[in-house]
């Protein structure tokens, strides 16, 4: 049956202008219904252009069992959901449900939202603030799904939004004024009773850890779960298997009780008090932390004395709210939920505070106006195996980036995984013909004085050359800034810098323009889908190690050394060969791309272990002379010239 679906004359064919039969592809959708069939555990790298997706697509509709699709991103997800599963419905004349489900956060809270807007009219609130929530009422009353990410009015990263969506900490459940209304439960709803529900690793791995989303009552009747961009879950799932408290949260109990005491408790003076000492206290705390976007060891620091003083002072705000609390409870619903999660926060700080139980990575980060204080797990192998056993069924595993040098063993240890089958699908690019790699000559060492300013001066010709079309892919917001500086003094051509602006805005605008660079890091990586010359150059700065001080990276190294394993082999170098190849993998995204790629980091070729790196990329013919990048590009634009002039003469 499958086979057919994928043959010159099968369902795909039909429906599909242009579908051409890819034997990998068979292969994949053919080892999907084996592993569905025998509730076996499938691991399969599958890079740009294998079709991938309808090769899970296909056997998972036709074997008629419960199946959760999970992806990398709420992106991906709406990508799939909208674009991809509608075809295959059609195509294949499935008759059952499909549903798509996303975290809480998505969703608005009709009981949140009515509360915002009763604070909003005290005459203090900020008119544009205002002006939004008035605008998220009106389509309020026409929306279907309540889902925030179709409100057009409302930026993606709005405000707002922590203002009027609920989380597992401050939701009311059933004891909720508009729970009949609530969007969450509609959602969840729609996706325990669908046959295909299509969710993402925050919500799914969020669940599978702590069962505290509306997601949890599907899994058990789930016989199939197909995880897409599998190369992501290690590190997620080291989240979720954790604890975390941060200050957002302690903010938003602050404002609740606050809320409460406006609004129904009038008579209770001592929990604004209370109240305003709770969110003074975790903002203290977050000064005392240092820098914002830095990530560091909260063993060491919690220990210094200005920390320590703080923390006292955050744990008696914490106790004296919770107490005060209780002397009003079953006067409100928000003071009852809100005592519910003072008391969850207590146990948390109390956890995040003892920092001697073995087996746990410590560490806290700090944004602009909030920080975290986590506990991660040193491995997470053992959690997901368990859940893995518990729930049976099929795991499927799928990623254009899961090997390094064609073995799959760091992902699936990471994972605990026993997988009946793991392969890769060989690629339908022809890169001998489609790309070039180059480590360029004379180039300086990573982390070298003026390292920006030096590869400035080397690679301007050759972008300028190309007319911009570029994506410059760096390893640190730094490097992102002092490297868009040097273009921009140097350069006439349009400098995009992430950051700037949003991410979706930046990629238009570099659409666009039509010959710009666009300097960016970890977001740009992964995900970003240009087909055509409109990008036909990536370069990296550097390989991707992850900074030797992140937290969970030392966590990982630390657990390696106690299984007496190499941390640099086991751990460091798989982790950058995975990145390494989602930044190549922007580069060719279909059979007629064409590109050069230039990676500057000479350990490429003076270390043993690059052979590693180079072994693990796509076939590309290897050069080190710049000079052969710019004919290659001058002669793709030559080429891409003759073919429009042809099309052109026969119109």
């Amino acid at each position: 049956m499958i086979s057919k679906v994928f043959s010159t004359t099968g369902a795909l064919a039909r429906a599909i202008k242009g579908f051409q039969p890819r034997q990998p592809q068979t292969d994949m959708a053919l080892s999907v219904e084996r592993s569905i069939k025998n509730q076996t555990q499938l691991v399969v790298e599958a890079g740009t252009g294998t079709g991938k997706t309808y090769a899970y697509l296909v056997p998972a509709l036709l074997s008629g069992k419960k199946t959760i699709v999970s992806t990398g991103s709420k992106n991906l997800q709406e990508q799939l959901f909208h674009r991809d599963l509608p075809l295959m419905v059609d195509t294949l004349g499935f008759s059952g449900r499909v549903a798509l489900l996303k975290g809480r956060a998505n969703y608005l809270c009709p009981e949140r939202l009515s509360r915002q807007m009763i604070e909003s009219h005290d005459g203090h609130a900020d008119p544009m603030l205002l002006s939004q929530l008035v605008k998220v009422r009106s389509w309020s009353s026409e929306t279907k799904t309540g889902d925030l990410g179709e409100c057009d009015d409302l930026a993606e990263d709005s405000p707002i939004i922590p203002t009027i969506t609920s989380t597992n900490d401050n939701c009311l459940g059933k004891e909720c004024p508009s729970y009949e209304d609530c969007f969450v439960v509609k959602a969840r709803k729609r996706a325990m009773d669908a046959d295909l529900v299509v969710v993402n690793h925050h919500l799914f791995l969020a669940d599978l850890a702590i069962k505290e989303t509306g997601f949890g009552e599907l899994i058990p009747e789930a016989e199939v779960f197909i995880f897409d961009e599998a190369h992501q879950i290690p590190d997620i799932a080291s989240q979720y298997f954790g604890q975390s408290l941060s200050s957002r949260q302690l903010q938003e109990l602050a404002k609740d009780i606050n809320i409460a005491y406006r609004t129904e408790l009038r008579d209770t003076k001592q929990l604004e008090k209370v109240a305003d000492r709770l969110s003074q206290s975790a903002s203290d705390l977050r000064i005392v932390l240092g820098e914002p976007g830095f990530r560091g060891n909260w063993r060491e620091i919690s220990t210094s004395p200005a920390v320590a003083r703080e923390l006292v002072r955050l744990t008696d705000a914490l106790e004296l709210a919770h107490d005060v609390m209780k002397l009003s409870l079953g006067r409100s619903q928000l003071l009852d939920a809100a005592f519910d999660r003072a008391t969850l926060f207590k146990a948390r700080l109390e956890r995040v505070k003892d920092t001697s139980i073995p087996g746990y990575s410590y560490w806290y980060e700090c944004s602009r106006h909030h920080f975290s204080l986590n506990i991660t797990p040193l491995s997470v192998a053992e959690k997901f195996r368990e859940q893995i056993q518990q729930q049976e069924g099929a795991w499927i595993f799928t990623s254009a980036t899961l090997a390094v040098n064609d073995d799959f063993s760091h992902f699936s240890n990471r994972l605990g995984l026993e997988p009946t089958e793991q392969f890769t699908l060989p690629s339908p690019f022809d890169y001998e013909s489609q790309a070039i790699l180059c480590v360029p000559r004379f180039l300086p060492e990573p982390n070298s004085y003026g390292l920006a300013d030096k590869l400035v001066d080397m690679l301007k010709p050759v972008i300028e050359q190309n007319n911009g079309r570029c994506f410059f892919l760096c390893t640190s917001h730094q490097m992102v800034r002092d490297l868009s500086e040097r273009f921009r003094e140097l350069s006439d051509l349009p400098v995009l810098v992430q950051g700037e602006m949003s991410k979706q805005k930046l990629l238009a605008e570099f659409l666009e323009l039509g010959n710009a660079l666009l300097v960016a890091t970890g977001a740009f990586w992964e995900g970003i889908d240009v087909r055509g010359q409109a990008l036909s150059c990536v370069i990296i700065d550097k390989l991707p190690f992850t900074a030797p001080d992140d937290p969970l990276l030392k966590a990982r190294i630390e657990d390696c050394r106690l299984q007496g394993g190499d941390p640099f082999s086991h751990v460091q170098i798989p982790d950058a060969v995975i990145t390494l190849k989602q930044g190549v993998g922007r580069l060719i995204r279909d059979r007629n791309d064409h590109g050069a790629l230039i990676l500057c980091d000479n350990r490429l070729v003076s270390r043993n272990y690059g052979e590693t790196f180079l072994r693990s990329l796509p076939p590309i013919p290897r050069t080190r002379d710049l000079a052969k990048v710019s004919e290659f590009l001058a002669e793709i634009d030559t080429n891409n010239q003759s073919a429009e002039s042809s099309a052109a003469s026969e119109v």
